[in-house]
């Protein structure tokens, strides 16, 4: 069986390419490494079952494969805001362009939508069912309003043309193959922490989100396309919530980082609480978060210890 994963070299793409090698399937990549690496795929390319094209997927392109995972887009502020019409573009054309190919060889598909379609949230915890709080004018429009139009376009193919549709809203996700620069609260902290910088925290650290680590996303995700007949959105996240001050201690203690923090201003339309209700991917995938933030976090900095130059200031 045939996959293609779009936005395959980026940070959960590159995780889920390597999976679905494992599982025995044919794994056709497309990425046009606007944020994503061939470093993250670099080990997969040994592997005769993987093919790499470099495509951007707002320009049409044809590849006969059974399932499709859809997780080309930047995905963090600081890259989708550096280009804003761009990443509407993806999330608009690049997905109709990626419906059209699933609609010509009746393949399956999912969209990794995103947590950011609920806004700055009104409901707390939020579930499938809540609607949203978003600015449709605020620099974060762009990628929000993108990605709550790629669901409308894969819930059109699904119900004008029966197209065999998953959607999971992804929640906050970290781990190893993060970008250095991808500007995330995780990526930054670890980052400041191991070259001995401050901490910068926008706000007052007490804003809230909730993060789930790499591998148990990425089985999330298996589940949901080859294990569950669900058509309606799954949210997939850790719904063990922290603030952003902790974070922050935690990340100080696993680097021994005395640095002191520096607090800076809030972006704009940044969401104050942020925490998923996992109800239905508990009932319909049994699927829920086993591994816990320390160990992530221990995990995500010894990666990042690779990478990072510590003498630099």
């Amino acid at each position: 069986m045939k996959v293609l994963v779009t936005g395959g070299a980026g940070f959960i793409g590159s995780h889920l390419c390597e999976k679905l090698l494992t599982l025995g399937y044919e794994v056709f990549c497309i990425d046009n490494l606007f944020t994503g690496s061939i470093i993250n795929i670099q080990h997969l390319k040994k592997n005769k079952s993987f093919t790499f094209i470099k495509q951007n997927i707002n320009i049409p392109f044809d590849i006969e494969v059974d399932f499709i995972f859809n997780l080309a887009c930047p995905a963090s502020p600081i890259h989708y805001q550096m280009n804003p019409v761009e990443t509407i573009r993806t999330n608009v054309l690049g997905t109709l362009n990626i419906l059209e190919l699933a609609k010509k060889y009746n393949a399956r598909i999912l969209q990794a939508s995103t947590s950011e379609i609920y806004g700055d949230p009104l409901e707390h915890p939020q579930k499938e069912s809540y609607w949203g709080n978003v600015n449709p004018i605020g620099i974060r429009a762009c990628y929000d309003e993108g990605k709550r139009a790629g669901e409308t376009l894969f819930y059109d193919f699904h119900r004008q043309y029966g197209l065999d549709i998953r959607v999971a809203r992804i929640f906050n996700t970290y781990g190893p193959n993060m970008a250095i620069d991808d500007g995330r609260v995780i990526s930054n902290f670890i980052v400041q922490a191991i070259k001995g910088n401050s901490i910068t925290i926008y706000g007052d650290g007490s804003q809230t989100r909730s993060f789930c680590f790499i591998e148990d996303m990425i089985n999330g995700l298996v589940k949901l396309m080859f294990n569950s007949n669900r058509v309606n959105p799954v949210n997939l996240g850790n719904p063990q919530e922290v603030n952003i001050k902790y974070l922050a201690d935690e990340i100080c203690k696993l680097t021994n980082n005395n640095s002191k923090t520096e607090y800076l201003p809030l972006p704009e339309g940044d969401p104050v609480r942020r925490k998923p209700n996992i109800d239905i991917a508990k009932s319909i995938l049994h699927w829920e978060p086993i591994i816990d933030l320390h160990t992530g976090l221990v995990r995500t900095i010894n990666y990042f210890n690779k990478f990072v130059n510590k003498n630099e200031k």
